[in-house]
């Protein structure tokens, strides 16, 4: 029997490319992310100043200990800062809440707003027919408490720092005595602070609390002007804006002139 040649069969065996891992995915990220900071950069420089300092405060200070813009409470939008721009904005709102008070028409000639270079200045000015204090009492009136409440509502959702002042008219009181000008106009200033945060304003809030008796008159060509006797209630700016420096205030010192409403 003749020899049987063997059967021989050849696999050929495939070789795939070498294995290229993962870096692919992480050159994708890099441009990922790049990509975002670019357009992060590009929101940032179309953003208000407001905004930026927002951004840039939260970074000076993320856990919110400090008292830069934007790092209070999560970021919340109450939590930005009143600047000069947008102290006209905060202007027209309390306008808006004392013309929804009943009785705005008795009172919108006792309210004057006006925007200084220490802030927005909020003038509570008593006349002839309407009072926000018992005559010669720091103690408010029914009226004085309804437009302090009113102020306390809009003032409580800023940051920013309020001063108080107190002032009288140059009438002197009937009756001597040691209770001057001075002591009355203090006195209406922490009245009204006191109100205020009674009602929910933050006691971190209150900068200074002033007393001017009457040297300071709303109307200095009618020194016994009801107008002069008024409260001042000053928003005042996280920072002053450039160029513009707060008004020097003269401090408050026991002196001759006294009063009797």
């Amino acid at each position: 029997m003749a020899d049987i040649a063997p059967i021989i069969v050849k696999k050929k065996k495939a070789v795939h490319g070498g294995h290229h891992g993962g870096a692919w995915k992480v050159a994708y990220a890099d441009f990922v992310t790049a990509m975002m900071a670019l357009f992060i950069v590009l929101w940032l420089m179309n953003s208000s100043d407001q905004v930026k300092k927002a951004v840039g405060g939260y970074f000076k200070d993320p856990t919110g200990s400090g008292k830069m813009v934007g790092s209070a409470l999560a970021g919340s939008g109450e939590s930005l800062s009143i600047a000069k721009d947008d102290m006209k904005k905060l202007k027209e709102k309390i306008e808006a809440a004392i013309k929804a008070m009943p009785k705005f028409e008795q009172f919108k000639d006792n309210l004057e707003m006006t925007i200084t270079g220490e802030g927005l200045r909020l003038e509570l000015l008593e006349s002839e027919h309407d009072t926000f204090f018992v005559s010669g009492s720091p103690q408010p009136t029914d009226s004085g408490k309804e437009l302090l409440e009113k102020l306390e509502k809009e003032l409580a959702k800023l940051p920013n720092p309020i001063v108080i002042e107190g002032h009288t008219d140059a009438k002197p009181f009937s009756k001597k005595g040691t209770y001057s000008n001075w002591e009355l106009s203090a006195d209406r200033a922490n009245a009204a602070r006191r109100l205020m945060q009674d009602l929910g304003l933050s006691a971190g809030r209150i900068g200074q609390v002033r007393g001017f008796a009457d040297q300071n008159l709303h109307d200095p060509s009618d020194p016994d002007s009801p107008k002069n006797r008024r409260v001042s209630v000053i928003v005042q700016y996280q920072e002053p804006p450039p160029g513009e420096k707060p008004k020097a205030k003269p401090e408050a010192k026991a002196g001759p002139s006294e009063h009797h409403e």
